[in-house]
């Protein structure tokens, strides 16, 4: 992990200070011609659920959020946490301090402070917000959030406080080894507090929505375009080069098709048919291949029957030719999953169980005698629906695992496409037995995908228990040296392996469509962020 910063241990004080340069934007080397107009179309893959940071829970409202509002950190080039609205910070045991710019302002100039992140945390973590993310301040640790998401204290004693107008103290129940990581995602993110309690949930229509980002929202016309424009408001706009963005609902052939004809200048994912050809015409020059810190798996719900049987879920985990679904289906840089954290999250490297040595004929072998102890055969074969986006890729994977399902274990898998929105909402509420789905990270660390297992997460869809794998991850979070931390975290993943809540499938990589003549985007572990470090060429 790379930090630009001076560091001075004081009596027990850990003081952590940090060049206001190190915050991205826009670095137009001298000489450059840019284009008269600054305006990028991009592609975003879906209608976002949501603009309201509270409720939100993908990246594709994710990558829109990056524009509209600034959080106290935000990702770097390399997938770190560096200083965004917070300039500085210090820590004296649980205690933590951020000193907030003083210049920033919201797009309708009132200034940002630190009652903002007051307000929207408690907003987050009040049950009544009925937030994806409810339990994220619980899983930093921060004191009181998990009662406070439980219901049994009331929002007014979670442990954040307004010290002064550009001071935010935070204060936790215990140490946190990756808190500063878990402040780069966006359900920490500040909102209006005026705004949200004038307007309630029409705050985020374009006529009344108020952000602290470099941009500012312009239109909102569902499944057609988000617009949003130079926010002249904020703190460093002169910096920003961009007048405006319209990200587009679109993926796939439709994105490819526009790109093809220059009205997409910046793509969201390439379809997996497409990507030998386009990677010949285009070159790499225009089609960016990287991988992303996301594991894409089938999720079981533990709670429903067959599924709560452990033999069942590690008979269709054992069954997945993951090889084949991840270098054939797909093919552009996936790699097969045996573990559910991707290989070299946050720096560690997690070994996955040993059926990951094992051949497909031993796995397979190993898959019909848990389905037989299970009471399943060809005379009562094992039956279910598996739940997924309506997307074509999406489409093409399930169909390969029910296939392999079918003739490896003789397994009836049926096959149920939803809106994305209304598939994310079954998952959420347990509705489901077997769903297809991803876990992208939220921050460049491991726990980031462990933690979504937690009994008490929020993110928890397949209704996981295991008070052990509880306690490993919460020594993790204390630990002192990133060894110890590497350890609890491959104990964490050796009890996912042998109780597999979920089957993951393969770490996904993406390929991405870009303009020549678009500068400045940095492709992260965690896709193509900040529009405002963009600039176009003169083309």
């Amino acid at each position: 992990m790379k930090y630009s910063f001076n560091g001075k241990k004081l009596a027990g004080l850990i003081l952590l200070v940090f060049n206001a340069t190190t915050a991205q934007a826009a670095d137009v080397p001298a000489g450059t011609k840019l284009a008269p107009v600054q305006e990028l179309v991009r592609a975003n893959g879906y209608e976002p659920a949501t603009l309201d940071p509270n409720l939100a829970e993908s990246n594709v409202e994710f990558y829109i959020f990056n524009d509209l509002f600034e959080g106290l950190l935000r990702v770097g080039k390399d997938g770190e946490a560096i200083p965004a609205l917070a300039q500085k910070w210090e820590h004296q045991g649980n205690v933590w301090t951020f000193h907030l710019r003083p210049q920033a302002k919201w797009s309708n100039g009132d200034p940002v402070t630190a009652d903002d992140f007051v307000y929207s945390w408690r907003r987050l973590t009040d049950p009544k917000t009925a937030s994806p993310y409810g339990s994220y301040l619980a899983s930093a640790y921060v004191l009181n959030a998990a009662a406070i998401n439980a219901g049994s204290k009331p929002p007014s004693e979670l442990g954040v406080k307004a010290l002064d107008a550009h001071t935010l103290q935070v204060t936790l129940s215990e140490p946190n080894s990756y808190l500063l990581k878990q402040l780069v995602h966006f359900p920490v993110l500040p909102v209006n507090r005026k705004v949200v309690e004038q307007y309630g949930k029409n705050w985020t229509q374009p006529a009344h929505f108020v952000g602290n980002g470099a941009f500012r929202l312009n239109q909102w016309v569902v499944n057609e375009k988000v617009v949003v424009e130079r926010n002249p408001q904020y703190w460093d706009n002169a910096n920003t080069v961009l007048n405006k963005v319209t990200f587009l609902p679109i993926q796939g052939f439709p994105e490819v098709a526009r790109f093809r004809a220059g009205e997409v200048e910046l793509g969201y994912t390439t379809p997996p048919e497409l990507y030998q050809q386009l990677k010949k015409t285009l070159g790499e020059q225009q089609l960016v291949t990287y991988p992303l810190l996301s594991t894409s798996y089938f999720a079981f719900n533990n709670r429903q029957a067959p599924f709560n049987d452990l033999r069942v879920r590690q008979a269709l985990n054992l069954a997945l030719d993951k090889e084949i679904i991840a270098g054939k289906v797909l093919g552009y840089g996936q790699q097969p999953a045996w573990t559910f954290t991707p290989t070299g999250a946050g720096g560690y490297s997690l070994q996955p169980g040993v059926a990951a040595g094992w051949t497909p004929e031993q796995r397979h072998a190993q898959a019909k005698q848990l389905l037989a102890q299970a009471g399943f055969n060809a005379e009562n074969p094992l039956r279910f629906t598996v739940l997924y986006s309506n997307d074509a890729t999406i489409k093409k994977i399930v169909i390969a695992a029910a296939a392999m399902w079918k003739k490896n274990l003789g397994v009836e898998a049926r096959l149920q496409s939803q809106e994305r929105k209304v598939t994310l909402d079954n998952i959420n509420r347990g509705q489901y037995g077997v769903a297809f789905t991803r876990w992208l990270a939220d921050y460049n660390d491991p726990s980031t995908f462990l933690n979504v297992f937690r009994s008490d997460s929020s993110e928890n869809s397949p209704k996981y228990h295991n008070p052990d794998y509880d306690r490993i991850l919460h020594q993790a979070t204390a630990a002192q040296t990133p060894q110890q931390v590497q350890q609890y975290f491959q104990q964490a993943e050796a009890v996912l392996a042998a109780d597999t809540p979920v089957a993951p499938v393969y770490y996904e990589a993406n390929a991405t469509l870009i303009k020549p003549y678009v500068k400045g985007i940095d492709f992260t572990p965690q896709g193509a962020l900040y529009d405002k470090n963009v600039y176009l060429l003169e083309h």
